[in-house]
C-alpha cells in the first residue's frame, strides 16, 4: 500500500502580561482574515451563499441544474434548493428531524431526505425549481425507537431505496411504489454512507464505527465482501466507470482508494498539512473533477480542501490546498466550479443577548418573546450558520497561492508537534526530555459558564458587568483566585457544548461523530448522550488523556470525570477511579465531592502514591434551574465556588504544594452570554510558580491547557490542536511563591432551595437532570437568568470592550 502525504512547498495594581491589543476572535465574517477562538484562521476562497444550521450534505441533481442541501444543526433543520449556476437560493422547507441522508431520483424530479430520529425518509417532488409536499417512507416507530437513517441510495431500475442507519446499525431496503420496508440487514456497526455501483449490482457501505467498506450483493441480499479502511470511514464516491471507490477516513486524516475489481486498497492518501500521525484534519468530504483527474477532499478541522492528482490510480500526487470556511463538511464539483459546504460558516461570534431571558413587553404587559429590542436570543448551539462557497477551479499559480494561505492559517506545524512555544528557565518545558519542577497536575473540569457571567465584574479584565450574574458575592473564591494568581480574560473553550466539551477537555479533539451528532439531541430531536466514554464510535482514535498516561507509565486517577461511583466505560480508567466520587449528579454538592477527594488525596499522600495526574469534576455551576425543591442557581454556583476554594486550600497546605499545579476549566461556555465571544470562559492557573497578581490577555484555549499539562508530565500532544496551541507559559515564573491559599467563606446560603412556583419553575419541572445537557440549554439558561434578575427583568444594552474590536494580530502576546 502506498501512503501519500500532502506536502506543498510553500489592570489595576496588577502585573499585565500580554499586549492590551492582544489577539481576539474576529467577529466580522466579511473580514479578509478571520481569527477563530481556537487560534486557527480563515481566509475562505471564492464567493458564498448563506445556508442553514450545520449543512452536512449536498447533492447535485442529474444534469447539474439543481443543488440540494440538508441542514442538520441544533436550531432550525431544513432542506434547501439552490441554482448552482446563478448561486441563488430557490426554495427551502423546514424538517422536524433530519440528518445527512440525501439522494436524487435519476430523473431529478424527486429528492429523498433522511428524517433522522423520526425514522423516516421524506420524498419531496421537485417541479419548477420548488419543493412539493413530501411522501413518507417509514422504517419504524419514531424515537425512542433507535434507527436513524443516514446515507441513501436510489435504485430506479428496481424501484428500490437503500438506506443505512447509525442507531440500529442496519441496511434497510424499501419499495418506492408501496413505500414499505422489504428487508433489514444487521451491519454490526454504525453506518454512514451507501453508494450504488455503476453496474447496479452492488451497494457499497461505509461502517463509520467499524473501519470497513462493505459490498452488498443486491441479488442475494447479503454482504459479499468486506475491506478494512482506516478509522471512521464516512463519505464515499466512485469513478464514472465504477472501477474505483474513494473513502474518506475522518479519524486518520486519509482517503482509501479502492480498486473494486481486485477488492483491495490501492493506496492510502494522507490529507493532512504535514506528515503526522496526529488526528485533527477530519477528512469527511470527497469530489472528483469532471475529467476525474483531480480529487478534492474536505478537511473539516483543517478548514481546507486537499487537492490531489488522481489521474493514475495508485500513483496519486499532492497538488495543494484551498482555504475554506469553518469546518467544511462536503464538497462537490460542477464544471469549473468547486462547491463547499462550511458547517460552521465564516466566524465565531459574541452572544451578549443570550442565552438569557431578555423579554420585552407589549403594551398589554404580556411577554412577546425572548428578545431584546435589537435582536433575538443568541444560543451557541445555533449561533454559527453554515455557508456555501463557490470556488473557480484554480490555476497552478492560484493553487500555490491558496496553499500558502492555508499554511498561514494554521498554527500547527511539524515543529510545534515536537517543540512547543516557551521561554528559557520557565517551569513549563518545551520538548520531551526537559524536566519541570512541577510533578503533580490537578485538572479540574467544571460546567458551562462564560467569562462575563462569573468574572465580568472584575475591572482588571475585559468584562461586561451587565452580563455578570454570579459576581464576587456569589463566587468569592473565583474572584480571589483570579486576583491572587492570574486573571485570564482571553481564554476560550474549543467546544460548543458539553457533548464535545468533555472530549475537547480530555483529548484536545472531538471526532466527526461527536461534532455531527450532538446537535440532534441538543435540538430536542432524540438521540442519547454518548459522549463521555459510553460509545466507542465517539472515541478519538488514540484515546483520551488517561490512555496517554497509561502508555507513558504515569500514575493517574479520576474523580467523577468519565466515571461515577467507581464505575467507568473506559478500559484505561479501570482501576484508576476514586470509588466514592460521583459523576454528574445535581443532587450531590460540590463541597461533598471535594470532601471525598480530600479523603482520598490524604490517603494517597500518606502512602506516597499521589498520582501525577488527577482529573476532578465539580459540576454544580451547571445548576438545576428553578426546579422546585432543588438547590437554587445562586446556591449551586456558590457551592461550586466554595468547593474550588477548598480544593486549592487543601493542596496548597499539603507537602506537595511546591511541586503542584491546578488547572481549572469549564468544559464549555454554552450556558450564558459573553460580549467578546460565545466560547470565552473563566479559566485558572494555580501554582507556586504562577505569576501572582497578574492579568494575562493572551489568547489561550482548552487545547493550550492540555498542551501545558502534557509538557509538564512529559506526554506527547494528542491531536493537531494541542500540538498547535500556545502553552500557558506566560502564566508561570521560574521562582516559586509558596504562600498557601485560604478559601473564602460562602457569602450566600448553600442550602437555599427553589420554593417559588412560577413560569420558570413550571418549565424547570420538565428538565431531565440525570445527564449532562439532557435539559434544553436555552431553557435552562433562561430560567437561571430569571432566578437572578427576576421573572420580568430586562437588562440594559450590553457594553463591549473597545480594545478588542480591531485588535492587530501578534505572533506571541506572552512577552
Amino acid at each position: 500500500m502506498k501512503y501519500l502525504v500532502a506536502r506543498v512547498a510553500v489592570a489595576l495594581g496588577m502585573l499585565t502580561i500580554g499586549s492590551a491589543a492582544a489577539q481576539v476572535p474576529t467577529n466580522d465574517p466579511k473580514a479578509s482574515s478571520i481569527l477563530l477562538p481556537n487560534g486557527w484562521s480563515l481566509t475562505p476562497a471564492g464567493t458564498s451563499l448563506p445556508l442553514g444550521d450545520l449543512p452536512l450534505n449536498m447533492q447535485l441533481a442529474p444534469g447539474g441544474r439543481l443543488l440540494a442541501v440538508t441542514n442538520n444543526g441544533q436550531s432550525t433543520q431544513k432542506v434547501q434548493l439552490i441554482d448552482p449556476a446563478t448561486e441563488k437560493l430557490l426554495d427551502e422547507k423546514p424538517i422536524a428531524k433530519s440528518w445527512y441522508g440525501l439522494a436524487w431520483s435519476p430523473a431529478a424530479d424527486r429528492l429523498y431526505v433522511s428524517g433522522g430520529n423520526d425514522n423516516i425518509i421524506l420524498g419531496y417532488p421537485v417541479a419548477k425549481q420548488k419543493f412539493g409536499q413530501p411522501d413518507t417512507l417509514r422504517l419504524g416507530k419514531r424515537w425512542p425507537t433507535k434507527i436513524s437513517p443516514v446515507g441513501i441510495a436510489v435504485d430506479a431500475a428496481r424501484q428500490r431505496l437503500y438506506t443505512v442507519t447509525k442507531e440500529d446499525n442496519a441496511l434497510y431496503v424499501l419499495d418506492l411504489k408501496t413505500k414499505r420496508t422489504l428487508s433489514r440487514l444487521d451491519l454490526g456497526h454504525e453506518a454512514y454512507g451507501c453508494l450504488l455501483a455503476a453496474d447496479g449490482r452492488t451497494l457499497y457501505i461505509t461502517l463509520w464505527g467499524g473501519q470497513e467498506l462493505l459490498a452488498y450483493d443486491i441479488a442475494t441480499g447479503r454482504i459479499a465482501k468486506r475491506l478494512p479502511t482506516e478509522s471512521h470511514p464516512n463519505e464515499l464516491i466512485q469513478s464514472k466507470n465504477g472501477r474505483y471507490v474513494f473513502v474518506a477516513n475522518a479519524n486518520d486524516n486519509s482517503v482509501s482508494l479502492v480498486d473494486t475489481k481486485s477488492w483491495r486498497v490501492l493506496e492510502t492518501i494522507s490529507t493532512a498539512l504535514y506528515p503526522t500521525k496526529l488526528t485533527g484534519s477530519t477528512t469527511n468530504g470527497l469530489a472528483l473533477s469532471a475529467d476525474e483527474k483531480t480529487l478534492y477532499i474536505a478537511n473539516a478541522d483543517n478548514n481546507c480542501l486537499a487537492v490531489f492528482d488522481v489521474a493514475t490510480p495508485g500513483k496519486s500526487a499532492a497538488k495543494g490546498f484551498i482555504p475554506t470556511g469553518w469546518y467544511p463538511t462536503c464538497v462537490r464539483t460542477l464544471g469549473k466550479k468547486i462547491l463547499v459546504a462550511n458547517g460552521k460558516g465564516f466566524s465565531s461570534l459574541p452572544n451578549p443577548r443570550g442565552p438569557q431571558p431578555l423579554a420585552k413587553n407589549d403594551h398589554s404587559g404580556h411577554h412577546t418573546g425572548n428578545t431584546l429590542a435589537d435582536g433575538p436570543v443568541e444560543y451557541i448551539g445555533g449561533l454559527f450558520k453554515g455557508t456555501l462557497s463557490f470556488i473557480t477551479t484554480p490555476s497552478v499559480a492560484q493553487l500555490a497561492a491558496y496553499s500558502r494561505q492555508v499554511y498561514a492559517n494554521t498554527p500547527f506545524t511539524k515543529t510545534s508537534e515536537k517543540e512547543a512555544l516557551g521561554e528559557a528557565g520557565n517551569p513549563i518545558p518545551r520538548r520531551k526530555g526537559e524536566v519541570s519542577p512541577i510533578k503533580y497536575v490537578f485538572y479540574v473540569i467544571k460546567e458551562n459558564r462564560t467569562y462575563d457571567q462569573v468574572l465580568g465584574d472584575m475591572p482588571q479584565g475585559n468584562g461586561d458587568s451587565v452580563l455578570c450574574i454570579f459576581p464576587r458575592k456569589v463566587t468569592p473564591n473565583h474572584h480571589a483566585l483570579a486576583s491572587e494568581f492570574v486573571l485570564l480574560d482571553n481564554f476560550y473553550v474549543n467546544a460548543e457544548v458539553s457533548a464535545d466539551g468533555h472530549n475537547w477537555s480530555t483529548a484536545a479533539y472531538a471526532t466527526d461523530y461527536v461534532e455531527k451528532t450532538w446537535p440532534i439531541s441538543y435540538g430536542g430531536r432524540g438521540g442519547t448522550y454518548d459522549y463521555e466514554g459510553s460509545r466507542l464510535v465517539a472515541y478519538p482514535r488514540d484515546g483520551f488523556l488517561w490512555d496517554y498516561c497509561q502508555r507513558a507509565g504515569l500514575r493517574y486517577r479520576t474523580y467523577g470525570e468519565f466515571a461515577a461511583d467507581g464505575k467507568t466505560d473506559l478500559k484505561s480508567l479501570r482501576g484508576h477511579v476514586c470509588p466514592k466520587s460521583p459523576g454528574f449528579d445535581m443532587d450531590v454538592k460540590d463541597v461533598d465531592r471535594i470532601r471525598i477527594w480530600a479523603q482520598d488525596f490524604d490517603s494517597l499522600l500518606t502512602r506516597g502514591a499521589v498520582p501525577q495526574l488527577s482529573t476532578i469534576r465539580i459540576s454544580n455551576d451547571h445548576t438545576s434551574g428553578q426546579k422546585l425543591g432543588k438547590i437554587s442557581p445562586t446556591a449551586a454556583v456558590a457551592d461550586n465556588d466554595l468547593a474550588l476554594g477548598q480544593l486549592v486550600e487543601h493542596i496548597s497546605h499539603s507537602a506537595i504544594w511546591k511541586e503542584s499545579v491546578i488547572f481549572v476549566v469549564e468544559d464549555d461556555a454554552q450556558n450564558g452570554p459573553d460580549h467578546v465571544d460565545a466560547h470565552r470562559s473563566p479559566a485558572f492557573v494555580i501554582s507556586p510558580y504562577t505569576r501572582r497578581g497578574s492579568v494575562n490577555h493572551t489568547l489561550y484555549t482548552t487545547a493550550g491547557v492540555l498542551r501545558t499539562l502534557e509538557l509538564v508530565l512529559g506526554l506527547p500532544p494528542m491531536s493537531q490542536y494541542d500540538a498547535a496551541a500556545k502553552p500557558l507559559f506566560g502564566c508561570f515564573q521560574a521562582t516559586p511563591t509558596l504562600t498557601p491559599y485560604q478559601a473564602k467563606a460562602a457569602q450566600v446560603g448553600l442550602d437555599t432551595r427553589n420554593t417559588a412556583w412560577n413560569r420558570s419553575a413550571e418549565r424547570s419541572s420538565h428538565f431531565n437532570l440525570a445527564k449532562e445537557d439532557a435539559t434544553p440549554d436555552l431553557d435552562l439558561t433562561e430560567v437561571v437568568w430569571k432566578a437572578i434578575r427576576g421573572e420580568d427583568a430586562v437588562v440594559p444594552a450590553p457594553r463591549r470592550g473597545a480594545f478588542l474590536r480591531a485588535a492587530p494580530k501578534h505572533d506571541d502576546d506572552d512577552d
